[in-house]
């Protein structure tokens, strides 16, 4: 499960290809959003589905 201040990359979706090499950080505690659990980014608008972030470091 993640938390705030994990560090986590995209993984598995086309954002993935598209912020290849970038490291997130998580800036919320998960929620549920139309049965997805789905987490704030730090530089990213909205949630984030977490099935596509993988915790770094």
């Amino acid at each position: 499960m993640l938390k705030p201040g994990d560090k986590v990359v995209m993984v598995n979706c086309l954002e993935a290809e598209k912020y290849k090499d970038k490291v997130w950080e998580v800036r919320s505690e998960p929620w549920n959003l139309c049965g997805s659990e789905v987490v704030l980014l730090k530089g990213k608008s909205g949630g984030f589905a977490t099935e596509f972030l993988q915790k770094v470091g």
